[in-house]
Order: C-alpha cells, then sequence, then structure tokens
C-alpha cells in the first residue's frame, strides 16, 4: 500500500515545518519542499493534498514567489495560508493589494460552518493573523467562507476544484481551533485515513537500512544525544556489528557527560555495539582558537567533526557510509527549499564540500524531535535516555558566546551542572522542554566579600516546547532561581552575576548561537 502523503510547498514562511508538525498529528506523513517544485515531481510523490505556506513578500511583486497555475489544475486538493492564499487569488485571477488595515495578532474570525474547513468550528473564533496585503477579490468560482471587520476574505474555497485558503495561520497555536481546521483539511477534504504510525516507521527503516547498506561497514556518530543515540540504535537493529559507534570528545560536553555516554554505549553498556571514544578536546580548542562568529564556530565543529570520522575510519579500514542523527527541524532551520538559514547545524549546513564516505545516511532525517523519541521507545531505549535533555552537536560551543577558550568551557560546565541539579532537586524538570546555563561574552564589576570583580555573566535558560520549532519561556520559581544564583556564584570561580533568559522563539532560538 502506497504511503499517504500531505506536501507542504515553502514560500519562506516562518512556520513551514509547524504545518508538517501539525499534519503529522493527524497521523499523516508529511514533507517539506520548496515552492517552485516541478509538477512531474508532484505528480512523481502523488500527494493527498498540497500545502501553500505564508511568506514574506507581495505577489504583486517583481520577481515574487510564485506557483505554476497548472498546479491548481493536478486535481489534488489545495491549502493555501496567508501568503499562499493571496498565491493561490493572485495566479488564478483574483485581486490581490494592500489591506487599508493590517491586522497582527489574535483576532476574532466569523466563519460560514458549512465549509468543509470550518466542520465543528465556532462561528465566531479567535485566529492568529498576520498580514498587510489582502484579497481584495476572490478568483472565479470561489466563495467567501470566513471574515473580519477588516478582512473581507478570512477564508475562501472552492470545493469543486478542492481549493481552500485562509489568510490566517490555522498551525500556529494562537488559532484556537487551527488543529481541527487542519485536521478537517487533511482528513476530510483529502481523504487521508491517517495510518502513519511509529512502529511502521521503525520497521520500515530498519529493512530499507539493511537493503541500502547490504555487507557494507557503517561508522555512526554518536555524541549520546537523543538523536545519535535512536540513530545508533535503528543501525544496529539493521547491520548488527557491521556497526561502529565513535564517539568524538571534543571538550565541548556537559559535565561528566563524556564518562556518562561511555558508560551507556561502550563495552560494559547494554547494547550490542562497535564503540570507539576518541579523546579530541585539545584538537577542538586550537581549530576555535580567536573565532567568535557562531555560523564560523558551527561549521569549523562540523569539519572536524568529519575529519575525525575520516580518520577513524581508514583505522577500521573500508568503511563504506557515515550515519548521523540529523533530524527534520535542523534540516530546515539550515536552509531547506527557499527558507531563510536560520543557523547551520553541524551536521547538515555545517558538512565540509568534501566527505570521505560512500554515503551519509541520515534515518531520522524527516522525523521531529517528538517523533524521534517516540521511535526511541519503539526501539526498546529506556525512557530515561530518550527524554534526556537534548544538547546540540556543537555542544558548549554554542552555549558560549564569542571565542571557545578551556577555562570558558569550566565555567560554563560548573554553572549548567549546578543549574539542572537543583532543577531536578526541586522537581522542576517535569515536562520541561530543555534547560542550560550559557556563558555570555558579558563582563561586569561586582563585589564579593570587601573586593572588586569583574568577571562573566552566565545565562540561564528554560523552555516549554514538545517539537522545538517553537518555545516559551519556563516560569521556573523564584525561590530556585536564586539559590542556583547563589550556588553558581559561590561556587563557580570567574563569575559574579546571573540572568535568565525570558525569550521566546520564535523570535529567539532555543540555543543561544
Amino acid at each position: 500500500m502506497q504511503q499517504e502523503m500531505i506536501i507542504v510547498l515553502d514560500f519562506g514562511g516562518q512556520y513551514n515545518q509547524l504545518i508538517a508538525r501539525r499534519v503529522r498529528e493527524c497521523n499523516v506523513y508529511c514533507e517539506v519542499h520548496p515552492y517552485d517544485m516541478s509538477l512531474d515531481r508532484i505528480r512523481e510523490l502523488n500527494p493527498k493534498g498540497i500545502i501553500m505556506t505564508g511568506g514574506p513578500n507581495s505577489v504583486y511583486e517583481e520577481g515574487s514567489a510564485l506557483c505554476d497555475k497548472k498546479i491548481f489544475e493536478l486535481g489534488i486538493s489545495i491549502l493555501g495560508i496567508c501568503y499562499g492564499s493571496q498565491v493561490m487569488a493572485h495566479v488564478l485571477g483574483g485581486e490581490v493589494a494592500t489591506a487599508p488595515v493590517s491586522e497582527y495578532g489574535k483576532t476574532e474570525v466569523t466563519t460560514d460552518t458549512s465549509s468543509s474547513l470550518f466542520q465543528d468550528v465556532g462561528g465566531k473564533t479567535v485566529c492568529w493573523m498576520s498580514h498587510t496585503d489582502y484579497i481584495a477579490k476572490v478568483p472565479e468560482g470561489f466563495s467567501v467562507t470566513a471574515h473580519t471587520p477588516v478582512c473581507p476574505v478570512a477564508a475562501m474555497e472552492d470545493r469543486k476544484r478542492g481549493l481552500y485558503a485562509t489568510q490566517f495561520h490555522p498551525e500556529v497555536v494562537h488559532t484556537a481551533e487551527g488543529a481541527k481546521m487542519l485536521r478537517n483539511f487533511v482528513v476530510d477534504v483529502c481523504g487521508c485515513r491517517g495510518e502513519w504510525r511509529m512502529d511502521s516507521f521503525v520497521e520500515t527503516s530498519i529493512r530499507k537500512l539493511r537493503e541500502k547498506i547490504g555487507v557494507g561497514k557503517v561508522l555512526c556518530a554518536l555524541s549520546g544525544g537523543v538523536d545519535s543515540s535512536v540513530a545508533a540504535v535503528l543501525l544496529s537493529k539493521a547491520v548488527g556489528k557491521q556497526l561502529t559507534c565513535v564517539f568524538v570528545d571534543h571538550g565541548l560536553l556537559r559535565k561528566y557527560e563524556g564518562d556518562e555516554v561511555e558508560a551507556v554505549f561502550g563495552p560494559e553498556g547494554p547494547y550490542d555495539l562497535n564503540f570507539i571514544r576518541v579523546n579530541a578536546q585539545e584538537r577542538f580548542y586550537e581549530k576555535l582558537a580567536g573565532v567568535s562568529e557562531p555560523e564560523e564556530k558551527r561549521k569549523i565543529i562540523g569539519e572536524e567533526f568529519i575529519r575525525v570520522f575520516e580518520e577513524e575510519a581508514k583505522k577500521i579500514g573500508a568503511v563504506d557510509f557515515l550515519v548521523q542523527g540529523t533530524i527534520y527541524p535542523d534540516v530546515i532551520e539550515s536552509g531547506l527549499g527557499k527558507s531563510a538559514v536560520i543557523k547551520s547545524h553541524h551536521n547538515v549546513g555545517g558538512l565540509p564540500d568534501y566527505v570521505d564516505f560512500k554515503e551519509i545516511i541520515e534515518p531520522l532525517r524527516l522525523l521531529f524531535k517528538d517523533e524521534v523519541r517516540r521511535a526511541g521507545l519503539e526501539l526498546g531505549i529506556p525512557a530515561y535516555l530518550v527524554y534526556r535533555q537534548p544538547f546540540p552537536g556543537p555542544g558548549l560551543g554554542i552555549r558560549i558566546i564569542g571565542e571557545v577558550t578551556a577555562e570558558k568551557v569550566r565555567i560554563v560546565q560548573d554553572a549548567d551542572f549546578i543549574y539542572r541539579e537543583e532543577i531536578v532537586k526541586a522537581g522542576c524538570d517535569k515536562g520541561l522542554g530543555q534547560y542550560f546555563a550559557a556563558l555570555t561574552n558579558m563582563r561586569s564589576v561586582g563585589v564579593m566579600g570587601d573586593f572588586r570583580t569583574y568577571d562573566y555573566a552566565v545565562a540561564l535558560r528554560a523552555v516549554n516546547t514538545s517539537d522545538f520549532m517553537t518555545a516559551e519561556c519556563a516560569q521556573i520559581p523564584f525561590e530556585v532561581l536564586q539559590k542556583v544564583m547563589n550556588r553558581i556564584i559561590n561556587e563557580v570561580k570567574g563569575v559574579n552575576r546571573v540572568v535568565y533568559d525570558l525569550t521566546s522563539k520564535p523570535p529567539g532560538t532555543v540555543e543561544f548561537e
């Protein structure tokens, strides 16, 4: 049976991966592709539906991102969101213009509940608007199915052709009934059965990996984090002792983490893996000396990772494949399709131009973080490993603002250990998506005892998130933060100030760099 699929055509909107995540919550597989994907490729994928994302442009400007009109003649149901709705209107002969009144934020929308998109949705519902242009005239064959006092076409549809559009964003949590609207489109309009499950993903992945690798040798880049751990166990199920896991301790890990990783995946651990630990701390520090620009740090760390793996592969002899724990947000944030590069993940945009392996295998490349965790549980990985705190591949290199030195690593390791220890002691860790300490590049005057100090400020971060695409600052009890501050300043040499980061994602990212 062919897998059902919805494809998201990316016009450069900030919520592209969030749309895909919402579709997968309907148990329907979804992929993000650039807006100018060829019609032949779309036919080849044979999606049950297409969703067009928002974007930063105006459709009437020269050089704006537009789709081929013939896409609307493929007989595939299509939902346009925000800019995607304006593309649909513009290409099909409607009129898009600058709105007399822009709308941003939560807005009450009046809906036509007879529309397939708004089945079981309130006649008045709160939606998230973000637009300066609007659809002034709908194309022939379309009817208006939602409006606000200042937006005459908050939604439109041509039911006969299966074309739907919303000016608002149903994919964000601020749209109260957005998940219901998207489910209506995916299930009722597109006719998807919702049969995509993680157990079938794991089973299919193991079979495909076995077929692809054959008798080849595989080297897995094991960081000990959730993603690479799940990738390692998935590969071990597929090819057993053909797999060698190389754990590079680059000196940018959390306190005691190198030994913890070895205890789990090394010879004394529960997994039947070939395990090699490479202690390369000084090598990475030398490469990073004098470097403060975040993208440059990421790429240096990424390239050095690969070079270490190549060296280990030569020692093993004739390694054919390199396995990485790349996940979908890594791919999209590194500039998939037409989206802006948010940050080059060390295992995607940070890869060097030349890699001395036959092929790179990324078995989790199309999964979101929570899906990776579910795959880990399906593989039998203990829950305490599956739900451990995420840790970026570049490690503390991107939690140290500015140049990385051994002394700064020592400071952030100690501060982070105290923070995480107190969070767990207070029982605040339950439900937190991620929490850590970072070292700012700011030094300020302080007083300790009767003496003047001029030391660093540590920033504490904690966010609530399920998918790491959006995140909100967590409300850690003040008394816990105060205890953490006192311990860090008293116990960590070189720190005289502690701050708490309140920034959400967007506009920030979870990590500092």
